[in-house]
């Protein structure tokens, strides 16, 4: 027979290591970096501190959520089929359409030719907004002029068009838990 001695430091080891061995796999996951996050949002979250009045700008759009782009200098075919994304991103949002407006933003030097054939509502970017989205990206903002989601430029189409996607699926999440806009 096990002497009771035993048996108390067999029942507190496995006490321990029922206790021990979570917090041990715990640490393990997150410092070699296994787990990801529960963020569900595919385009990139920008600071608080961004917004139309920060970016000396006034809201072109108040009281609605907005999709920018700064039309480059010269639109290209990466340009023209980012245009075109953003066209079909906005048909996409189906019955939200009405909740979002899509601005594309214009500087003395940018290639208005290229919004021929596109129904978008165009304004005039400070140079602030400018320098921060020098790199064709698509820029989501909210109702009260926050920006609050970027999402860089890609590459080919195929990219652009599965980016597309991740900003409808983004927007429809904010809309959904919006009481703005």
């Amino acid at each position: 027979m096990n002497s009771p001695k035993k048996t108390s430091r067999k029942t507190l080891l496995i006490l321990l290591l029922a206790f021990l061995l979570p917090v041990i796999a715990a640490k393990l996951v997150l410092s070699l970096h296994l787990y990801q996050g529960g963020a569900t949002n595919q385009g990139e979250l920008l600071p608080p501190e961004f917004s139309y009045q920060s970016l000396a700008m006034a809201n072109p759009h108040p009281e609605s959520w907005q999709i920018l782009y700064l039309l480059p200098t010269q639109c290209d075919r990466p340009c023209q089929d980012r245009l075109y994304i953003l066209q079909q991103s906005h048909i996409a949002l189906g019955k939200d359409q009405d909740r979002v407006t899509t601005i594309v933003l214009l500087q003395n030097d940018s290639d208005a030719k290229a919004l021929e054939g596109f129904h978008f509502e165009t304004a005039s970017s400070t140079p602030e907004l400018s320098q921060l989205l020098n790199e064709q990206q698509l820029v989501v903002v909210d109702p009260l002029g926050a920006l609050v989601m970027r999402y860089q430029q890609v590459a080919d189409k195929e990219q652009q068009i599965m980016q597309g996607k991740a900003m409808v699926n983004d927007l429809r999440k904010l809309l959904k838990l919006s009481r703005v806009g």
